[in-house]
């Protein structure tokens, strides 16, 4: 059995499908007041409806150590999805709540009942940076320094949690996925690309970075779980592609113009301020923050050479992703 967190989410929904289409049986766990409405669509997407009644919801919390222990206690493996993506420092507490202590919760109870092994899903955000404009592979080094986010001070103190299960006698393995593209909340995180295109994005970045497939991201997820692979770490990134090239290629599928003006140092430290002003006046979530402002100026190359030649993993291909999902975004808009 199969326990898996944050099931209701872009990430964990794919990963129950994955599960389930290959027969294995399930126990995911959510709040009382999570909706499913993401996980059902996905199933629905993939004509998989029959399969969706076969996942066993448990309501708890990750936060909430006695529930983790009933949720877990028939279960001898774990995919743990679950984490709070945000660049916004006013959800500073809660990503550390989730993304920190929750994966500690989930590794002492896991070490406490005797499970086997755990996949945990991190971010590319853990990874050192590019030297020399040399590709990232999984033995950069994460450096703290001013423009780095909490968000990804947060991943990289969970797989602090997660490494020390290791040691402690749980078999882990880290995938570290680039941005992940997919049919999630169109109005948050990585998908909401597709919603920004669709409404007139005109700026684009002169930097570049990785993208993946949410179903290469669950597909990797599972075969390393039920791999041989113990304590290693993967790359799960599809494409290296700029900013500019990836938009342009969204708004082709979708037949909207093009984004043409190119940001330049000046605009982007004009930009951020203002996305933070009218966060603060609207009490919204800022499109722009200061740290994501300077990550979107570099160049950054991601290689997956190391689980596509242990798993021998096969890549979708980016266009398919792109035509995929923005069709798909405007069939939900009606």
């Amino acid at each position: 059995m199969i326990f898996v967190t944050g099931g209701t989410g872009l990430v964990g929904s794919h990963v129950l499908l994955e599960l389930i289409r290959n027969g294995h049986k399930c126990v995911a766990l959510k709040r009382k007041t999570s909706t499913l409405n993401i996980c059902k669509r996905v199933f629905n997407f993939y004509k998989s409806d029959q399969l969706f009644s076969k996942i066993n919801w448990f309501d708890g919390d990750i936060n909430n150590i006695p529930s983790l222990q009933r949720g877990m206690s028939n279960c001898d493996l774990i995919i743990h999805c679950a984490a709070v993506v945000s660049f916004n420092t006013k959800n500073k507490e809660l990503i550390k709540k989730i993304n920190i202590e929750g994966t500690a919760n989930v590794v002492n109870v896991a070490l406490s009942l005797g499970l086997k092994k755990m996949c945990y899903v991190s971010s590319i955000a853990t990874l050192g940076k590019s030297v020399n404009n040399e590709f990232i592979d999984e033995n950069s080094q994460f450096k703290f320094s001013s423009d780095v986010s909490f968000y990804a001070k947060s991943k990289y103190y969970a797989e602090q949690e997660v490494w020390r299960g290791s040691l402690e006698g749980l078999d882990v393995v880290i995938i570290n996925p680039s941005v992940i593209l997919g049919p999630g909340d169109w109005s948050k995180g990585s998908s909401q690309i597709f919603q920004k295109i669709y409404t007139g994005l005109k700026f684009y970045s002169p930097g570049s970075t990785g993208y993946v497939d949410v179903v290469d991201v669950s597909t990797a997820s599972v075969k390393l779980l039920f791999s041989n692979i113990k304590n290693e770490r993967f790359i799960i990134n599809g494409v290296n592609i700029s900013y500019r090239k990836c938009f342009n290629k969204i708004a082709v599928a979708m037949g909207k113009p093009p984004a043409t003006i190119k940001v330049t140092p000046l605009l982007k430290e004009i930009a951020w301020r203002i996305e933070a002003i009218k966060a603060f006046v609207f009490n919204t979530n800022p499109l722009l923050t200061k740290e994501t402002a300077n990550t979107a100026m570099k160049q950054k190359k991601f290689s997956s050479e190391k689980v596509i030649n242990r798993l021998k993993f096969t890549f979708t291909d980016f266009d398919t992703t792109i035509n995929k999902y923005s069709k798909w975004f405007i069939t939900d808009l009606k």
